[in-house]
């Protein structure tokens, strides 16, 4: 792929096999469990021999992601298979990694549940610092933009740190995606994410991947996965693959959607602690709009009880309750259903692909329709 392309003509042609006449653009899913295997050489003759760690509708979506990150990629079953697969390669007992304090819930609840009880220590630091020193650290996780809060990290001013402390610095590239920005680029050494949000967007899968520059890192992650079996079927991954064609489109959109909203919502007094890193306002923009070629479509916010927030999604037409984020239609999650540590009225809006003028318009009038509810309206689920 030639690296003067910009992002659209990089999206479409990324993974696809050279022309062939009477061939398609993209292949179909190959689906097989067993392959035919060479009676005398056996599975060393051909590059498939067996589903698991075989598949070749598989490794072209890994050339396609990798082509984007700018690294050799391998693709899991979702996106915690592919953090916790790249954890637990890492990993030994005694190891210490450091983990985001305002990242995703669910690593953080991994690593207490799994890393600390086999011998790991496992210590926390907010997005947006401060950071301890990272002498005896064995791998740094970053998470930037966090999920859900929204901070942004300076990915190259730690990956210096990490480096020179002898640490390895990772980077989850969910909420950015590659074309939001590239950080085996800014100097970390592996990056890991959930496909199944902004990157393929059309809410119908679950992927995960790992991306790396480092042969022997890359190669201990497809040991790991093959091992452990956490692959994506050939379906998810023909559907991933022909997903990223519109990425840049659909990024385009909905960051354009995010601006025009964080706008809206800013000037409404009913609404407090709005964040979106490519508002100048806000704290995370002088590193964002320094280190990231993209704003994200994701958005938070606080509306001050969980029954305003119910009420308000109740009232929207065009913003949908559902978890996940990234799609092609805008939806809203109220994060402290799921467990996450913030207060009950904070509400992550994810923007879809819907015209800005539309959604601003019903963003506004479902909010003047939660503020005029009565309070007890609704059922008494929405607490917690």
């Amino acid at each position: 792929m030639s690296a003067d392309w910009g992002d659209g003509t990089r999206s479409v042609r990324a993974g696809l096999p050279e022309p062939a006449p009477g061939q398609p653009f993209l292949p179909g899913p190959v689906f097989a469990a067993p392959y035919h295997l060479d009676p005398w050489r056996g599975p060393a003759a051909a590059p498939d021999g067996y589903g698991r760690p075989d598949n070749p509708t598989r490794r072209l979506l890994e050339a396609a992601i990798g082509e984007l990150e700018g690294g050799d990629c391998r693709v899991f079953a979702s996106g915690q298979a592919a953090i916790t697969g790249l954890l637990l390669t890492l990993l030994r007992p005694g190891d210490t990694v450091l983990l985001p304090a305002d990242g995703y819930f669910p690593v953080r609840a991994f690593a207490t549940d799994t890393l600390e009880r086999i011998g790991v220590r496992v210590a926390l630091a907010p997005t947006a610092g401060p950071y301890p020193s990272f002498d005896g650290v064995r791998l740094v996780l970053l998470e930037t933009p966090a999920n859900p809060g929204l901070d942004v990290a300076d990915v190259p001013a730690l990956a210096a740190a990490a480096h020179a402390a002898g640490a390895l610095l990772a980077v989850d590239n969910t909420t950015a995606t590659p074309l939001g920005q590239r950080p085996l680029d800014l100097g970390a050494d592996v990056v890991v994410a959930s496909g199944t949000k902004a990157l393929t967007g059309h809410s119908d899968l679950l992927l995960g991947y790992v991306a790396t520059r480092d042969d022997a890192l890359r190669d201990a992650v497809t040991g790991w996965r093959t091992t452990t079996g956490g692959v994506p079927g050939a379906f998810d991954c023909w559907l991933a693959h022909r997903s990223l064609a519109t990425v840049d489109l659909r990024l385009a959109r909905q960051s354009a959607n995010a601006e025009a909203l964080a706008g809206l919502l800013a000037g409404r007094p009913d609404v407090t602690g709005l964040r979106w890193p490519g508002r100048p306002a806000d704290p995370a923009y002088p590193v964002a709009s320094t280190q990231m070629r993209r704003m994200p479509g994701v958005l938070s916010f606080d509306l001050g009880d969980a029954g305003r927030v119910a009420r308000f999604l109740d009232a929207s037409r065009l913003v949908a309750a559902a978890t996940s984020f990234g799609g092609l239609h805008t939806t809203a999650d109220r994060r402290a259903q799921w467990g996450d540590d913030t207060a009950p009225g904070f509400v992550r809006l994810s923007c879809g692909i819907e015209d800005a003028a539309d959604l601003l318009a019903d963003v506004a009038a479902a909010l003047d329709a939660a503020e005029r509810r009565p309070l007890a309206d609704g059922p008494a689920a929405v607490a917690g």
